[in-house]
C-alpha cells in the first residue's frame, strides 16, 4: 500500500536533453515538492517505483523575472531531485503513475 503523502512529494519527472542523458548514467530527474528532504524524496521513489534507490541529489532553480506581453512577472522556484538507481534497476518516465 503506498503512502499517499508520496505523490505529494514527487510533482513530476522532468524530460529534458539533459535528463535524458542523466538516464543513462541510471539517474532519473524529478521536479519535487519545495520542503521535501532527501530521506522523503528516497522513500517516494521507492515506493511508488518500486526501485532501489542509491543516492538522491538535490537542487533549487530559483525562479526568474519574466515579460509576457509587456508585464513584468517572476517565475516560481522549482526544486528538482537527481535520484540514482542501484545496479540493474531501471524506470521509464514516458508512461505515468
Amino acid at each position: 500500500m503506498t503512502d499517499l503523502r508520496h505523490y505529494d512529494v514527487i510533482v513530476a519527472p522532468v524530460i529534458t536533453e539533459k535528463s535524458t542523458m542523466a538516464s543513462e548514467a541510471n539517474q532519473i530527474v524529478f521536479n519535487v515538492a519545495p520542503k521535501a528532504s532527501k530521506p522523503e524524496i528516497k522513500a517516494a521513489v521507492e515506493a511508488l517505483f518500486g526501485v532501489k534507490v542509491k543516492a538522491v541529489n538535490t537542487l533549487v532553480r530559483k525562479g526568474k523575472n519574466k515579460r509576457f506581453r509587456g508585464f513584468a512577472g517572476k517565475q516560481s522556484d522549482v526544486k528538482k531531485a537527481i535520484v540514482t538507481l542501484a545496479e540493474g534497476q531501471s524506470i521509464d518516465v514516458s508512461t505515468g503513475l
